[in-house]
């Protein structure tokens, strides 16, 4: 049996502000980055540093996260968008972030904070790695709540049925007739694939335990991020088969391979070559907290 989405994007009103689900999702996934990483200061793993530096650290990585997740949303996908409507660059409840610009967002915040405090970027980054598919997967249920990022349709019973999306000649009908032709099972036939769930899976639990199974014991410089890098753009790539590529854009050539997977294949190949430079680093072993 399909199902019907009809979750509601706004989780609760304060007089003229509503607050989305969206933005609990980032809320949740920041707090449980600050936990992880808390507990990772506290073993050591980045010596010298302390809960307090590891905040100021957190906070920068926010900022990253969300300018360089709009801006490269923007400059990705919407940048005729942009130019048509200025203002949609702040209007980020409403959805519409780039991981990979998220990603060039947080490094840049890591170098910045590294350089203060006389730090290798990539002892950073290798610490940052294991605290960050939490809030990937977060951000991804975000996205199913909203309704949007959708796949491609599906004969299997697992699909969805979104309201804002083809639904052929029901498409813009009022939810009550949806529910009626739901319940008959008129709108199987245009039900999807929930990528935004397959990619809160690989992405957020299956990429989590595996950065942190390999990061239980000291590894090599680059060693982490070669592996976060690696994984994540083959789960990207995999996922933009049955996800379906943003309409201002469409596919980029072979009539399947989009920007998505365009993005990814740079990680790919920097994940490869980091693990194997990583042979040659030293390791960091932990030590107490500064």
């Amino acid at each position: 049996m399909t199902t019907l989405h009809q979750i509601d994007p706004i989780a609760f009103g304060l007089g003229p502000l509503q607050v989305h689900w969206y933005g609990i999702m980032y809320l949740l996934g920041f707090g449980v980055a600050w936990w992880l990483g808390t507990r990772r200061v506290r073993q050591g793993r980045l010596p010298g540093v302390n809960e307090q530096a590891f905040g100021d650290l957190l906070f920068y990585g926010m900022l990253g996260v969300v300018l360089g997740g709009r801006l490269g949303y923007v400059l990705f996908y919407s940048f005729d968008a942009l130019r048509q409507d200025p203002l949609m660059l702040v209007r980020i409840w409403e959805g519409g972030m780039s991981f990979h610009g998220g990603l060039i967002g947080v490094v840049v915040a890591a170098w910045w904070w590294s350089r203060r405090h006389g730090l290798h970027l990539f002892d950073t980054i290798d610490f940052v790695a294991p605290i960050v598919p939490p809030g990937l997967g977060f951000g991804r249920i975000g996205n199913y709540i909203g309704a949007e990022l959708w796949g491609k349709p599906t004969g299997g019973g697992w699909g969805v049925v979104f309201p804002n999306s083809d639904l052929g000649p029901y498409t813009g009908a009022p939810i009550e007739q949806l529910r009626a032709l739901h319940a008959s099972g008129a709108l199987d036939a245009y039900a999807r694939h929930p990528s935004q769930l397959y990619q809160a899976t690989l992405e957020g639990l299956v990429l989590f335990i595996a950065l942190w199974w390999f990061s239980r014991r000291p590894r090599p410089r680059y060693a982490v991020a070669g592996l976060f890098a690696l994984l994540y753009g083959v789960f990207r790539f995999a996922i933009e088969f049955v996800r379906v590529p943003d309409a201002d854009i469409g596919y980029l050539a072979f009539g399947w391979f989009t920007m998505g997977q365009l993005l990814s294949l740079p990680l790919i190949v920097l994940g490869l070559f980091w693990l194997w430079y990583s042979r040659r680093q030293p390791t960091l072993a932990p030590a107490k907290a500064g």
